[in-house]
């Protein structure tokens, strides 16, 4: 029974990397070892899995109906050896994490030491990934989403609230001059973050769409703000990102009274049957940790006001109104 476990394992292992040899390195075994699992499960149940090609293995049908059940089964007995070892009160097994990846480099990374220093026998796997992933079919315990969440069958727990700044390079406005309304930005080129649709990216107050003429984007939020920074164009970033350039005068916020209603990050994961008491005790972790004003936040909105909110700012106004 042990046995047939572990090719459950493998098996959950090689959907969720995505191939043999990325299973293989997930599982730190050899990809020959992954091979030889894959073949003998194939070999007692006399149905095939996979279809395999030189480039890529993909489910077959089969595959695909015995991949959901096999997570089932591996949930339920991660559950069962929890509740064996409950007297214990300590936590312990892994815990994969699908999270932002501008967060996790400047939020998430330096928040966890604390939550593994009091769970010392919990070890944390934590893919970045801007992009929605499919949480059963990729064998995670949590993914972490910013905005908006579709209807399903995921529980979702509000962790932070998360503001957008639009901003601009203190050159940048020097060249072009403040703008006061969105429909200014018509005259500003853009910097567009490639995984929103322009019509939610440019959105400000009262649903207002400002046209904005983009000659380059990105799929990564950094890159958008070091773009800014440079003098690109104006950009839409939320504050965890923005927020040290801003307090270093490389970036101004602009339009702040017309900036849209901030929105939520949420901790999704499957329904609570399904859940482990480590993926719980995490959740719980980054509720207390982020629920309250965010650290990013701190400062930034109090009494500034968009011409006062850096020095820099100040001083284009000045320029821009002689």
């Amino acid at each position: 029974m042990a046995d047939r476990f572990e090719d459950l394992r493998v098996f959950v292992a090689v959907v969720s990397a995505g191939g043999f040899a990325a299973g293989a390195e997930q599982l730190g075994v050899a990809k020959s070892a992954v091979s030889r699992r894959i073949r003998e499960l194939e070999d007692r149940l006399s149905a095939r899995l996979f279809d395999r090609t030189t480039r890529r293995v993909q489910l077959t049908g089969t595959g695909r109906e015995f991949h959901d059940r096999a997570v089932e089964l591996l949930k339920c007995l991660e559950e069962a050896e929890e509740a064996a070892s409950s007297a214990s009160c300590e936590l312990k097994g892994r815990i994969r994490v699908a999270a932002p990846v501008s967060f996790t480099t400047y939020c998430l990374a330096r928040a966890v030491s604390l939550f593994l220093d009091r769970h010392p026998a919990v070890t944390l796997s934590i893919d970045t990934d801007d992009r929605v992933v499919d949480l059963v079919r990729d064998g995670y315990d949590i993914a972490i989403r910013i905005g908006e969440l579709a209807d399903s069958s995921l529980i979702a727990q509000r962790i932070v609230t998360i503001r957008h700044v639009c901003v601009a390079s203190p050159a940048l406005i020097e060249r072009l001059g403040m703008p006061q309304r969105p429909e200014d930005l018509a005259r500003f080129p853009g910097i567009v973050y490639s995984i929103r649709d322009a019509s939610s990216y440019w959105r400000f107050a009262d649903n207002v769409v400002a046209s904005v003429t983009s000659q380059i984007d990105f799929a990564n939020g950094d890159a958008v703000r070091e773009a800014a920074i440079a003098g690109l164009g104006v950009a839409m970033l939320p504050t965890f990102i923005a927020s040290d350039a801003i307090r270093r005068g490389e970036l101004c916020m602009i339009l702040t009274k017309h900036m849209r209603p901030p929105i939520a990050m949420y901790a999704v994961h499957p329904s609570m049957r399904n859940q482990t008491a480590r993926a719980r005790a995490f959740i719980d972790f980054l509720v207390d940790s982020f629920g309250k004003e965010p650290l990013w936040d701190r400062d930034l909105f109090g009494d500034r006001t968009t011409e006062g909110s850096q020095t820099s700012a100040k001083n284009v106004l000045a320029t821009s109104s002689k």
